[in-house]
């Protein structure tokens, strides 16, 4: 109900950037492949973080 009572940790942040980068690169695969492949690895450092942060 109150939602923006609840603090978010880092990793739930970058999980969120995570989903968000891969969902555009899906999209941009469609039209431009560069910049898919560009949010594709932008996605990929955001998962290596992720990884670190679980550790």
């Amino acid at each position: 109900m109150f939602s923006f009572f609840k603090n978010t940790s880092e990793t739930e942040k970058l999980e969120k950037e995570y989903k968000k980068l891969l969902n555009e690169a899906y999209i941009l695969s469609k039209t431009n492949r560069t910049k898919s492949d560009e949010k594709t690895y932008e996605a990929e450092q955001i998962a290596i973080k992720i990884k670190e942060l679980k550790k």
